[in-house]
């Protein structure tokens, strides 16, 4: 891996990051599959979006272009004013390490770590110090109400419990944007509800929030809605 800083600053006039065009296809033998077609998206700093469509009208394929887990078949995506749709793979790990907070349905924790030390991952990636990596961590889990559980590992914590750490962990590193995959999908109502009020403080602290839902709470209390439809945006009001 070359050595490669990470500029988190954003440089696009508020935007968190652009999308032009961006369409995204796979070979399956002598067939081209298309997901994602002529995708045109900007996100500006501090917006609440939700993601919405039925399934396989494309909501994966589209996370995952944000979360530069995959690269596009064309187009362009600037992210914090760099194009990196075409970045190698290394340089796109360091991006995505330094600039997306990942928050998923299922929690994703490593079971043989306790809240603090599930928290740190990140920033143990980023080449924190062990002393900032468990302070940043502990203060991290205070804010999600988790600050008496901080030694107590996954299979001790309620599902609301351990995707609060996921929110906490997904904040380690400074995120340009959070990205949420159906964060309250594998939740009760009750946990659900809490995890609601947890991103609506994170968005109204001016954080950038893209989630990706079938829960209508969401699309209720998130600012805008991008609606997918056969690998197309079917609605989108233009963002402020």
């Amino acid at each position: 891996m070359r050595d490669r800083d990470v500029d988190k600053t954003n440089k696009t006039n508020g935007q968190a990051l652009r999308m032009d065009r961006l369409c995204k296809s796979y070979q399956l033998g002598s067939m081209e599959l298309k997901v994602l077609r002529d995708i045109d998206l900007t996100i500006n700093n501090g917006e609440y979006i939700a993601i919405m469509g039925p399934s396989g009208s494309g909501k994966s394929t589209l996370l995952n272009m944000i979360g530069c887990l995959d690269r596009p078949t064309s187009g362009d995506y600037w992210l914090g004013g760099e194009n990196v749709a075409l970045l190698e793979d290394d340089d796109l790990s360091l991006i995505r390490g330094a600039r997306i907070g990942f928050v998923f349905q299922s929690f994703n924790l490593i079971s043989q770590l306790n809240v603090v030390e599930n928290i740190e991952v990140p920033m143990y990636y980023q080449g924190c110090s062990e002393r900032e990596s468990e302070q940043r961590a502990k203060k991290l889990a205070d804010m999600v109400g988790l600050g008496d559980r901080l030694k107590h590992r996954p299979t001790e914590l309620s599902g609301g419990q351990q995707q609060r750490v996921a929110i906490a962990r997904s904040l380690a590193n400074d995120p340009l944007i959070i990205l949420a995959d159906e964060p309250t999908g594998n939740l009760d109502s009750e946990s659900g509800a809490e995890i609601l009020k947890i991103l609506d403080r994170l968005h109204n602290e001016g954080k950038t929030l893209i989630v990706v839902t079938h829960d209508p709470g969401i699309a209720k209390t998130a600012g805008r809605l991008v609606e997918l439809f056969d690998g197309r945006i079917k609605r989108q009001p233009k963002s402020e």
